[in-house]
């Protein structure tokens, strides 16, 4: 990510540096009217603060803490490219020819970087809140998916056909669960882990109880679908 914005950075500069020439080198006076007035430096001051404020928005885009936030705020990237090239054009433009309202030139670019940082906040704020949400719903589905790899690995390390066969039939019913948990069925669940945790020692040792214990789970299970 720090290698991308450096690579953005670079094409800032080069446009950035392009403005600067285009305002300084093309002539001063045209038609008998002299560039270098009052305008002219308020004009150059709002329209770099304007192009400064872009690359302060797109280091923010830039600086997701996942790669997540940072796919979330590539359509940022594209409009970051768009308006830093409509202000180069449009902040030469105004700024080389004496003639041209500076004002001009000053609330065009204005108004771009005020669009893209409102487009940075709308991203940030969305991407904040969809990264909260796929962390609640990894948080709820753990129980289900935990108990799957769990039920799955005894069935693995079952001695007989009827150990084998209730396994087969305890994983079954945890893998087709509704894998979210609430705190509805927190009791439920509970009770579920201390009842496979009873199961999986039963299967282990090969003990009568299998069977009985695989059922009373089953049920436990249906009871918190």
């Amino acid at each position: 990510m720090k290698k991308a914005f450096q690579k953005y950075a670079i094409i800032w500069a080069i446009f950035f540096v392009v403005f600067n020439v285009i305002c300084f080198v093309t002539p001063g006076k045209a038609a008998g009217m002299n560039k270098f007035g009052g305008a002219f430096w308020s004009g150059y001051v709002f329209i770099s603060l304007a192009f400064i404020g872009q690359l302060a928005c797109t280091w923010f885009a830039f600086k997701a803490d996942s790669l997540q936030k940072l796919f979330y705020n590539l359509p940022l990237i594209r409009i970051s490219y768009t308006g830093l090239v409509v202000m180069l054009i449009v902040g030469a433009v105004v700024m080389a020819v004496p003639n041209l309202p500076n004002w001009i030139g000053v609330i065009i670019c204005l108004l771009i970087f005020a669009f893209y940082a409102i487009a940075v906040i709308k991203t940030s704020v969305a991407s904040d809140a969809i990264e909260n949400v796929d962390k609640k719903i990894k948080t709820q589905t753990f129980f289900i998916k935990s108990l799957t790899v769990d039920a799955e690995s005894l069935m693995a390390r079952a001695k007989d056909d009827t150990a084998k066969a209730a396994c087969k039939k305890v994983y079954e019913v945890v893998r087709y669960s509704d894998p979210m948990s609430n705190d509805v069925i927190a009791d439920t669940e509970s009770q579920i882990t201390l009842k496979f945790a009873a199961f999986s020692d039963a299967v282990q040792s090969g003990s009568n109880d299998i069977s009985k214990l695989a059922d009373e789970l089953t049920i436990l299970l249906n009871d918190r679908n």
